[in-house]
């Protein structure tokens, strides 16, 4: 992961923001839960998430500056991954959308070639959801833009409202994909996607670590129930209301307010894993006697889960785990399924 010193030295920064010339609201952007800046693992990532305040224009080219500008706020953290609500370039539109049609990425560029630049110059990914249009038929989509600004791959949103089927847009496959990054495994839902469960736990099954949620709307605990779940990270990039980054548990480590309306910006570290609290939290003292701060335990005692985090670059949770003979909470989940189906009767 590029430049991880120096976005370990900003992220530690923070108190002195305002004299490093980055603008108030970014510089007030709530970090709510501490877990997720502790330490320096190789793995923190940093996710930058725009709401739709201040995206707005007369024209498709006006509105598309727009989110450039706003995306310009979080340069100060030089993040990993950029994430755009739903089809942001017409949704700020003033006096009313163009056709569909007029508005789709046709694979040329007309829309997405600003954002290509934006990614290349900065040396980050970026989630941009817009329509597309692929062999005469349209789609709510988000394009996944590399580093280098090429388009990376396309999530197609499969769960359409009435009203888009109605203007033209066709459901994307049921099938969802997964994309590898220099930083790990994503995937993407798009709004209405929500109200179904199949596509989140897709994207489970196949490795995602952080799943990226571009919408209309803010989805409230339900971005946090999807978290906690599938256990991975939930990123929010909403036209209204509440914009947010959720931790593997459901906490939310960042979150929009009055004081940072244009969005969040936040890191998130992914050398984790989710465990049964009993019996594997009776190993913590041993863990933490030999790795110190290097390793951060905890529990979240009603739901008796436990979490491992490494804090130290090189230092992967999965040697810790093997080293000490634990196993994660969807492998144990496994070894139990597996012995019911040799017990059970009939």
């Amino acid at each position: 992961m590029r430049k991880s010193n120096r976005r370990f030295f900003i992220k530690n920064s923070l108190v002195g923001a305002g004299a490093m010339g980055i603008p108030a609201s970014l510089s007030s952007s709530p970090i709510k839960n501490n877990r997720a800046s502790l330490g320096g693992s190789d793995r923190n990532v940093w996710i930058a998430s725009l709401t739709q305040d201040g995206i707005t224009g007369s024209t498709v080219k006006e509105t598309i500056q727009a989110a450039i500008k706003q995306m310009e706020y979080a340069l100060p953290f030089s993040p990993d991954i950029y994430c755009l609500p739903e089809v942001f370039h017409v949704a700020g539109l003033k006096g009313g959308r163009p056709s569909i049609k007029e508005a789709a990425e046709d694979g040329t560029g007309n829309i997405i070639a600003p954002f290509q630049h934006f990614a290349e110059k900065h040396s980050c990914y970026i989630v941009c959801d817009v329509y597309t249009q692929h062999r005469g038929k349209y789609y709510n989509a988000a394009i996944l833009i590399d580093r280098k600004g090429k388009v990376a791959g396309e999530y197609q949103k499969a769960r359409l409202t009435v009203n888009e089927m109605e203007k033209g847009l066709t459901p994307g496959p049921l099938e969802i994909p997964v994309f590898q990054t220099d930083f790990g495994v994503i995937g993407i839902q798009i709004c209405h996607d929500i109200q179904w469960s199949d596509g989140w736990e897709q994207l489970a099954k196949k490795g995602a670590e952080i799943v990226f949620w571009p919408s209309a709307f803010a989805g409230g605990k339900r971005i946090n129930m999807r978290a906690w779940t599938n256990q991975y990270c939930v990123v929010s990039s909403t036209r209204k209301d509440t914009t947010k980054i959720c931790d593997i548990t459901g906490e939310e480590i960042a979150v929009s307010g009055n004081w940072n309306t244009w969005g969040v910006c936040a890191p998130v570290n992914l050398e984790k894993a989710f465990l049964h609290s009993w019996p594997y939290s009776r190993k913590f003292p041993a863990i933490q006697k030999k790795y110190g701060r290097k390793v951060n335990c905890y529990s979240l005692d009603e739901e008796e889960i436990s979490i491992i985090e490494s804090l130290e670059p090189g230092l992967k949770v999965k040697d810790i785990l093997e080293e000490f003979g634990l196993v994660t909470y969807k492998e144990s989940l496994s070894i139990a399924e597996e012995q019911q189906a040799k017990l059970r009767v009939g």
